[in-house]
């Protein structure tokens, strides 16, 4: 019970931060959306660094399960995750992957060095996928060649997500960093590196 009611607060901050913003989030106004007094939201959560520490890995724990959900495993292509990275997250069951709660996370991250260094983690781990899938698709320089790509996959949502100026260029863009991807390392597996 009392997990289940942590997971719901921590889902109810993940929507004040995709909604109003990460400095619309406080203890106060989490317990007052959450409709509990501050006391009793820090009875789920004692401080503010465990508030942050659940949340981001609430947030990692729904990143595994969406890779899990697709049925996306190690042997993924860097196809795979472009398509997964860019896939149209709009429905409103999946706050987690909305184009609204990334860049607050992501200015987050410049106030919150704890969130910082969480979320630095949760990208780890995703670098290490898009690596491997680098690797076995035959790159010059994997590491060199992820970060250049997830910087890509990151930043299409900075310019073309909802309410930004190029939003109704979304579906070009999207297409053409998955033209790039296919052409440079292939659809599936077993396509070979094109130079």
């Amino acid at each position: 019970m009392a997990g289940e009611r942590r997971r719901e607060i921590l889902h109810i901050a993940i929507e004040i931060i995709s909604d109003e913003g990460y400095s619309s989030l406080s203890m106060r106004s989490l317990a007052r959306a959450s409709g509990m007094k501050l006391g009793a939201l820090q009875y789920h959560f004692r401080t503010w660094e465990e508030l942050l520490r659940a949340l981001v890995g609430l947030i990692e724990e729904q990143m595994k399960n969406a890779w899990a959900d697709r049925g996306l495993d190690d042997g993924l292509t860097v196809y795979d995750i472009a398509v997964f990275m860019l896939e149209d997250t709009s429905a409103p069951d999946d706050t987690l992957l909305n184009d609204r709660l990334w860049p607050q996370l992501w200015a987050m991250e410049q106030v919150e060095p704890l969130v910082s260094d969480l979320l630095e983690e949760v990208y780890a781990e995703y670098m290490s996928l898009l690596i491997a899938a680098m690797e076995k698709a035959g790159a010059d320089s994997p590491q060199g060649e992820a970060l250049c790509l997830m910087s890509m996959l990151e930043g299409e949502s900075l310019f073309t997500g909802e309410g930004r100026r190029w939003e109704k260029d979304r579906g070009l863009v999207r297409d053409t960093i998955l033209k790039f991807v296919e052409n440079r390392y292939g659809k599936s597996g077993t396509d070979k590196l094109n130079h």
